[in-house]
């Protein structure tokens, strides 16, 4: 999103391993694509130089070469091949090894998110026409296929007609003369059905998903897109269930369109991979989820921003989240797009929030612009963070007839925004010694954790959490934290509470179908999991006890909420 950054970080980068750097001005034609562009080259040579260094390596206590090796699961085809080598006393058998195992190390992808939706569209300086092609999201998307990383790109938060045109006049999307797709990509998306309407749309253009990434809907990090109710562990059974009929229809599709284009189809379909995150905690979770619901891979994310190797994170943010109680996650309205947005209490960027409403000036100066979509007051879009956005809904909000209670709840609403823009992009800032020693340390940080790091209590090295991944170490030091599913199904009973105490003074009919709908798919998701827990094999009896009873509070809980049958309901 952010090539200003983008920009600044791609100087630090080149002047932090001496590679040459040529700034990209504002003021020049495409800089957003073309920043993006050489800022992914920068990173694509560096990793280069990083990995030929890494099987240059002796193979030696301490080594880089051997912390590789030794960090890779137990059961990795590659690390028995390492310690046959290690048991290996034969020079000749053991050179031979070591050739084939130098031989075997690779970088893994450089991968880019785009969010689709957050699209602004440029004018020229002066006014007028929109610059062709020159929205956020499709010049990010140039700047992608134009880098000579062959990797794939992640498109995430919906479907964005103007992009996904744009894809389609990409060549680096179709196939080559030898068959093969430079550039691939991966659907980030919440539930079967998503998956399948997209899939489709992208295949009747001729491009391929290579990957399907489920989400869970509020046991995650950054925005919470909330299903209608329906839990992680149905929607994985459905891609289960239906994987190879997705694949089926989504290549006779696909092979339509190339021909239509004039491409040969594929005899078989492309690879796809299916993978899951939100929430995992416990290599348990993480064997359930790629052994019984056969998914390719998981993702783990949260966690990682305890690793100071892994996250550029500054150390009194990550230090507030070592130490965050359960009580201290929450989700938020924070984020200027309207979307809940899961944040952690005590960060800077709350701080600073709370000291410009206290002096009565709320709201930020909005210098980069990238979450500019209210257009309540304005013709130009302005952001609902920015300080002339709140002043006028401020000023509405005062000269409405409205009850104390619900005034005082829609001003928290205005005000609680948060500059993402700057506090998101801070931390990465403030990480930088250079920047450190200009004073930006006090610059407000934001951060957006999901709510299973609660249950991580300390910062630890790389090793550490993926010792902690392959179960061959313990981070979770509480022993009453929840299966994951139960975790989310928790923070959806609480989101179904907020729903209904923020629809029920104007209920509505369509207000009292979605609240109905919502509470029985919980109802359904429930009776999913208690039919799922002798399958739980690889956790302890204690533990599917603990599991069927925490189901059992949760549904009494569900059933006491009261939902009104029709007085009070408006069409």
């Amino acid at each position: 999103m952010d090539d200003i950054l983008i920009e600044r970080m791609r100087g630090h980068y080149a002047n932090l391993y001496g590679k040459p750097y040529v700034p990209i001005l504002a003021t020049e034609d495409d800089h957003r694509a073309r920043r993006i562009t050489a800022y992914l080259d920068l990173l694509n040579g560096i990793v280069r130089d990083q990995v030929a260094r890494l099987r240059a390596s002796a193979f030696e206590q301490g080594s880089e070469i051997v912390k590789y090796f030794e960090m890779l699961a137990d059961r990795s085809p590659l690390k028995q091949l390492y310690r046959r080598f290690l048991e290996a006393v034969d020079p000749d058998v053991r050179a031979h090894l070591e050739r084939r195992l130098r031989a075997e190390i690779v970088a893994g992808h450089i991968e880019v998110n785009i969010m689709t939706k957050l699209d602004r569209v440029m004018r020229p300086a002066g006014g007028g026409e929109p610059i062709p092609d020159s929205s956020d999201a499709v010049a990010a998307f140039r700047g992608y296929v134009r880098s000579e990383i062959g990797s794939s790109v992640v498109l995430s938060a919906g479907v964005n007609p103007r992009l996904f045109s744009y894809m389609e006049r990409c060549p680096e999307l179709f196939p080559a003369a030898d068959g093969t797709v430079a550039k691939s990509v991966i659907l980030k998306v919440s539930d079967y059905r998503s998956a399948s309407i997209q899939g489709r749309m992208l295949a009747k253009k001729g491009i391929w998903v290579s990957e399907f990434r489920v989400e869970s809907g509020l046991n995650c990090g950054g925005h919470a897109f909330a299903t209608d109710g329906v839990l992680l562990g149905p929607i994985l059974e459905e891609f289960k269930e239906k994987r190879e009929q997705l694949i089926e229809e989504l290549h006779g599709v696909y092979c339509d369109a190339l021909r239509r284009k004039g491409f040969a189809p594929p005899e078989n379909a492309r690879p796809v991979r299916m993978t899951v995150q939100g929430g995992i905690g416990t290599t348990e979770e993480d064997d359930l989820l790629r052994e019984y619901f056969a998914f390719d891979g998981t993702g783990w994310g949260s966690p990682f921003l305890l690793v100071p190797e892994a996250t550029n994170l500054d150390e009194s943010t990550r230090e507030r989240l070592a130490t965050a109680g359960k009580e201290d996650y929450y989700i938020s309205d924070a984020s200027p797009l309207g979307i809940s947005f899961n944040n952690v209490r005590g960060t800077t960027s709350e701080s600073q929030i709370r000291q410009r409403v206290e002096s009565g000036r709320p709201g930020s100066p909005c210098t980069k612009k990238f979450l500019v979509t209210n257009t309540e007051f304005t013709d130009d879009p302005i952001c609902t963070a920015s300080r002339k956005y709140q002043s006028l809904k401020l000023a509405q909000l005062q000269a409405m007839d409205l009850p104390v209670e619900e005034r005082e709840r829609q001003v928290r609403v205005v005000t609680d925004k948060a500059c993402l823009c700057e506090d998101l992009a801070c931390t990465t800032i403030v990480g930088d010694g250079q920047a450190q020693a200009a004073g930006a340390i006090a610059a407000p940080v934001a951060v957006c954790p999901g709510p299973n790091l609660a249950y991580f209590s300390r910062v630890v090295s790389l090793e550490e959490m993926v010792s902690h991944i392959y179960g061959r170490l313990q981070l979770i030091t509480v022993t009453d934290r929840p299966h994951m599913f139960v975790n989310e199904l928790r923070l959806y009973v609480d989101h179904l509470k907020k729903e209904i105490e923020r629809r029920i003074a104007t209920l509505t009919a369509n207000d009292l179908k979605f609240l109905t709908v919502f509470r029985a798919n919980l109802q359904d998701g429930i009776a999913y999991y208690h039919a799922l827990a002798p399958r739980l094999d690889k956790f302890s009896e204690e533990f599917r006890a603990n599991f069927r009873a925490q189901l059992n509070e949760l549904e009494a809980e569900l059933l006491a909420l009261v939902i009104p049958v029709s007085v009070g309901v408006t069409a």
